[in-house]
């Protein structure tokens, strides 16, 4: 059975196209990733399915609900983290799940189990009485986890979760998922764009780029699908001095050539070498565009 169906979904800014007739299905119970640079899509397709962008065209149904006919079933029904921090800062972590557990109806006693639960899966119960402000980034996020689940939702979407985390701090955002996943019967849909994240957490990945769906398989799957030898050629942001350089180290990389911001990379082994330029690139904070 499927949490979630979605079936040519579009939505345009004007002229401009952001997801282009879009379909495809999360079966219950599965981690699915939307993978993609930045400006990809991927956030605008994660705000239609949760109600908070109206689709130009094409349909989705989430839990069973119509995300434009029935959008508060929808919205009962699913845990929602962005990708900006909107714990309140001034408040202590239990306060923060206490408010949005009341915002859902969530019942005094059941409430109080819920929050222990969930504080422990997080590794932050000896930290719920601490000002948010006080925290980490990473903290911070491990908090925003457990308050979108305090309700029970049967989805939970997470919009980059690990943007701006430190690589300590993003692999353990990944464990408390898969932790907490292991614990309840929850359907995960994350998007992000480093290929590391979506190949160690997701069942299977989605490659969203241009606001279209260019491939949907297991990881081991879309990484086996390309050839050994290949041509990678992908477009950056502003880049640092000697990006040439690390680009010609990358694992496999026989040369490299850049035409009109455009860089090719000629490569023995194209999924190594594609998962440790995107990665690099993370790290260097430097923007994939293309």
């Amino acid at each position: 059975m499927n949490s979630i169906e979605v079936d040519s979904l579009v939505k345009k800014f004007g002229d401009f196209t952001a997801v282009n007739g879009i379909s495809f299905a999360v079966e219950d119970g599965e981690i699915f990733g939307l993978l993609g640079p930045n400006g990809a899509g991927k956030s605008t397709l994660i705000r239609m399915l949760v109600t908070l962008l109206p689709p130009t065209s094409g349909s989705a149904i989430v839990n069973g609900y119509d995300i434009v006919k029935q959008a508060n079933g929808v919205r009962r029904s699913i845990g929602v983290i962005p990708q900006a921090m909107t714990t309140d800062l001034e408040l202590s972590v239990e306060e923060n799940l206490i408010i949005f557990a009341k915002l859902y109806g969530v019942p005094r006693q059941k409430r109080e189990q819920l929050m222990a639960e969930l504080l422990d899966a997080v590794e932050l119960t000896k930290w719920r009485e601490a000002p948010v402000k006080n925290l980490s980034g990473g903290m911070r996020r491990r908090v925003e986890i457990a308050r979108g689940l305090v309700h029970e939702p049967r989805i939970f979407f997470l919009d980059e979760p690990t943007t701006g985390l430190d690589p300590v701090s993003r692999v353990a955002v990944w464990e408390m998922l898969q932790k907490i996943k292991s614990r309840r019967d929850l359907t995960i849909l994350i998007t992000t764009h480093y290929m590391d994240e979506a190949d160690k957490l997701c069942d299977r990945i989605a490659i969203v780029d241009h606001g279209e769906l260019k491939a949907l398989d297991s990881p081991m799957k879309l990484k086996t699908s390309i050839p050994g030898k290949n041509v990678i050629e992908v477009s950056f942001g502003d880049t640092p001095a000697g990006w040439m350089q690390q680009l010609q180290a990358l694992p496999d990389a026989e040369s490299v050539t850049a035409e009109d911001h455009v860089f090719r990379i000629s490569s023995q082994n194209g999924p190594a070498t594609m998962l440790a330029l995107m990665d690099m690139a993370a790290r260097k904070t430097v923007t994939v565009q293309s």
